[in-house]
């Protein structure tokens, strides 16, 4: 297995990383059966990708064995942003049958997490989820690794969430704090229980605090136009 290391890790302070270590155990008192966990949200950039990250390194920071699917594969910002390095084979590769399973899964550095980034945009994303190689992938992989998290598209832009989501063991809603009408957050919620995948609650983002606390988003910044074409720009100078 290859390793990618991350030039430009997301930095927590203390309240950040003490909220993510509640959320893991939130998890874990979900059951035992809760192993494959979809993240998703309405819009782009109410920080989906580093709340889904950095569940992933909280569990791995734990022990755990975790794989992160990077399933944005219309505009992911997970390889701009963490500005991984090298011509990387991606999940839209090994859902069209270009590589094996086995050639698109990266050691992420010293850590106790895998990942299998998006790879270049495809021109049916929807299509090659809704095919057998997706849920092999998710079957095979869920015998090697304790938890695997999938970082899934905004499910208020398209329905591909909604897809990965009825594959996993459950969903989680990232939701920015007073951005994000009740309305479109109900109309998410549907989508998923449509799915019949079992929605394990909402990760409120962005949070001001009083003017004695933090605001927790410091870092979730809009990476969605800013990251969002990491492979595009990769061909285009022939890297």
């Amino acid at each position: 297995m290859q390793k990618i290391i991350f030039k430009k890790p997301d930095e927590l302070d203390y309240q950040a990383r003490e909220a993510f270590k509640a959320l893991r155990t939130n998890i874990l008192f979900c059951g035992d059966d809760i192993r494959t966990i979809c993240v998703t949200s309405s819009i782009p950039g109410e920080g989906k990708t580093s709340v889904a990250m950095q569940i992933a390194l909280s569990f791995a920071d734990a022990g755990k064995r975790i794989l992160f699917i990077d399933a944005d594969i219309r505009r992911s910002v997970v390889a701009g942003r963490y500005k991984a390095d090298g011509q990387i084979l991606g999940l839209s590769h090994y859902m069209t049958g270009q590589r094996g399973m086995d050639e698109v899964i990266y050691q992420v550095g010293d850590t106790a997490m895998d990942i299998i980034f998006a790879g270049p945009t495809a021109p049916n994303p929807s299509e090659l989820l809704e095919g057998t190689r997706f849920s092999r992938l998710l079957d095979t992989q869920r015998e090697y690794y304790d938890y695997i998290i999938v970082d899934a598209p905004p499910l208020g832009s398209v329905i591909d969430a909604a897809i990965i989501a009825h594959l996993t063991d459950g969903a989680i809603i990232v939701v920015e704090s007073c951005a994000i009408s009740y309305k479109m957050v109900q109309n998410v919620k549907r989508q998923l229980e449509k799915s019949e995948c079992r929605i394990l609650g909402v990760v409120l983002n962005k949070v001001y605090q009083d003017k004695n606390g933090y605001y927790y988003g410091d870092y979730y910044k809009r990476y969605y136009g800013k990251y969002g074409d990491y492979y595009g720009k990769k061909e285009k100078h022939g890297k």
